[in-house]
């Protein structure tokens, strides 16, 4: 965050935490995330967003997300283990709750199942962002003859090529050996297209 020019306050009540990511950030703060005098000391209502990235202690996480709340935070990001713990910090106020651990396992695994997938973002459980190598059998073709919404339930988004990158590209477009595309879809039939090639 600060590298796209925003501020950034760390706090942790663990000093030797902070000090790992006191370069990195613009402020620190030590502080009991379960004082309500010690994150009303570092004005937490005057943040525009706060993010609650414990979830290991889950009564910190839902004190944390109570007071962020109850000091007018605009915006609350929490890190959840399990869905349980995600409904609780969604109905106290939480705005997304996110699975860091689960969705990189996901990725890991999309990953690994095939080279082919390159990345991928999970938008919902049925539908994905991936960054896939062209399949060998849609090679030379076009978008069109493809028929790739029609026939799969994607949308090519872009195409990465060794002359950088084309977005929205047109239904001519003729695919390459080994270009980069970012397909969004039915992550169910893009894992068939990318196990089938």
């Amino acid at each position: 965050m600060c590298q796209l020019g925003n501020e950034v306050m760390v706090i942790d009540k663990d000093e030797d935490s902070i000090n790992n990511v006191a370069e990195l950030v613009t402020h620190t703060a030590i502080v009991d995330v379960t004082e309500e005098r010690d994150l009303k000391s570092i004005g937490l209502g005057n943040f525009d967003v706060v993010i609650v990235a414990i979830s290991s202690d889950i009564r910190a996480s839902i004190m944390a997300t109570v007071m962020a709340k109850e000091m007018g935070v605009p915006k609350i990001v929490c890190k959840a283990k399990d869905e349980l713990q995600a409904k609780v910090l969604y109905k106290i106020g939480a705005d997304k709750v996110v699975f860091p651990e689960r969705d990189m396992g996901i990725r890991l695994a999309y990953n690994l199942a095939s080279e082919n997938i390159l990345d991928q973002i999970n938008l919902d459980p049925e539908y994905s962002i991936m960054e896939i190598v062209t399949p060998t059998n849609w090679v030379g073709k076009t978008i069109i003859e493809l028929n790739l919404r029609a026939k799969y339930d994607i949308t090519v988004l872009a195409v990465k090529t060794p002359s950088g990158l084309k977005v929205m590209p047109s239904p001519n477009y003729k695919m390459q050996e080994k270009n980069i595309l970012i397909i969004i879809g039915n992550t169910d039939k893009i894992s068939d297209i990318i196990l089938q090639d």
